[in-house]
């Protein structure tokens, strides 16, 4: 189902033809390696390097037959090469193989994700700049709290992103490691500069230590970085769901022209890309914990991790490029109504301002708790009659009896709250 909506690129990485070429580039840049060892001729590298190649449906039935991979792909490549195909594989183990274009394919995917996730932290740039100034009412609980703007939100989010990228640039070093070091990693067969030399061409680096298999934790990392950012995604998703309710309606995902909310109620605009998003950042945290029961192997390996890495990580990168391009296209074009944020910051008829009253109470000399105590009683007048808080809170005898009129209309004021948010912009880089 997510491979329909795959992005060429990234649907590319994990094919079958970019898996098999990388396999093919690992096991003659080891030939080339092992004749400049002086292990095997030059003369054969050459024909190694001119006649190797593979065909996909060939594998697949010398496999159904094997039932081995690796085997059935070096037979292919075989039958490409000739008699010099005896020099392909010399003191590897199918890891060496596997592992290290898995990592290939992983710092492939996760560079691609980089470049989106920087698409995303633009955008939400773009837009924070556009509503900085944009008052609406903050909640906590899901009540309304105080004022706050549309484009501290968005500033939010765009922090959010800026770590997600330093999470993803740290994930795609640890997974960009190979290892050449035969079977059990003990490099019996092949000389350690085997592996220096396949990874330094790959743009890996190689492995300090392995054993058959690269250690699972690194894929871990990379698997959880993801599951985190789809995560933020989620987030972001969430809160635009909430907005978009008809009760509040301060933004609201584009309705294409031609669009169908519903096939009963023709009236609906249904936030469908947001719950789509939230529901697939699922996904990822369930393979994430996947790839969390793969660090653990039975000694120096077993094959537990394979069948479960062969659904999970390209269906992870696969599935995260699809959501960064579906929120990215989500915050470009957000429809924003200013005027309703408005209606909806006057709602409680000026509750929200109580902290600004209440404080400016202890600042002419009340203590706190004359002061709380005093603003809560006609808060819970105005929750019960609906009365406006102003008005309340103005004719009551504490309270004019410290604060002035001019007092009273400055604690009610909402940009008196956002005096800093030009600050906070500073501080975020915006």
């Amino acid at each position: 189902m997510i491979t329909r909506y795959t992005r060429p690129a990234m649907g590319k990485i994990w094919d079958e033809h970019n898996k098999f070429s990388i396999w093919l580039e690992i096991e003659v840049l080891a030939c080339e390696a092992q004749a400049n060892l002086g292990v095997i001729p030059q003369e054969a590298v050459n024909i190694i390097r001119e006649k190797a190649s593979f065909n996909i449906d060939r594998i697949a039935e010398i496999e159904a037959e094997v039932k081995h991979d690796v085997i059935a792909f070096l037979t292919s490549v075989g039958e490409f090469v000739g008699p010099d195909s005896r020099f392909i594989h010399l003191g590897m183990t199918s890891s060496d193989v596997l592992d290290t274009s898995l990592a290939v394919q992983m710092k492939q995917s996760g560079e691609l994700l980089l470049h989106d996730l920087e698409e995303l932290r633009d955008v939400l740039a773009r837009r924070a700049k556009e509503f900085k100034m944009t008052v609406m009412i903050g909640r906590s609980h899901g009540v309304h709290a105080e004022p706050t703007t549309f484009g501290l939100k968005l500033a939010l989010w765009f922090d959010e992103s800026r770590r997600n990228i330093v999470r993803l640039k740290n994930a795609i070093a640890t997974i960009s490691v190979g290892q050449v070091s035969g079977a059990v990693g003990t490099f019996e067969h092949l000389s350690p500069k085997v592996e220096e030399y396949v990874c330094e061409k790959l743009g890996l680096q190689p492995a300090p230590v392995s054993t058959q298999v690269l250690q699972r934790d690194r894929h871990a990392e990379f698997m959880t970085t993801l599951a985190v950012i789809g995560s933020s995604l989620e987030k972001i998703a969430t809160e635009i769901r909430h907005l978009q309710r008809t009760e509040v309606l301060e933004a609201e995902e584009y309705f294409s022209k031609g669009q169908k909310g519903s096939s009963a109620m023709p009236h609906k605009r249904n936030p469908i890309t947001c719950e789509r998003i939230a529901g697939l950042s699922r996904v990822l945290r369930g393979n994430a914990q996947a790839a969390l029961e793969n660090v653990a192997l039975w000694h120096e390996r077993d094959i537990t991790h394979s069948s479960v890495e062969r659904i999970v990580v390209p269906d992870s990168c696969i599935l995260l490029d699809y959501m960064l391009s579906l929120t990215t296209d989500v915050i470009d074009k957000l429809l924003v109504y200013p005027e309703n944020m408005r209606r909806n910051l006057e709602a409680t008829h000026g509750l929200v301002y109580s902290q600004p009253v209440m404080l400016t109470l202890t600042k002419k000399g009340m203590a706190r708790e004359d002061a709380y105590r005093i603003v809560q009683q006609s808060a819970m007048q105005v929750w019960r009659s609906k009365q406006n808080f102003r008005e309340v809170i103005g004719t009551n005898p504490e309270v004019i009896a410290l604060l002035s009129p001019e007092d009273i209309d400055q604690a009610f004021d909402p940009s008196k709250g956002l005096t800093n948010v030009d600050y906070i912009f500073q501080r975020v880089g915006l």
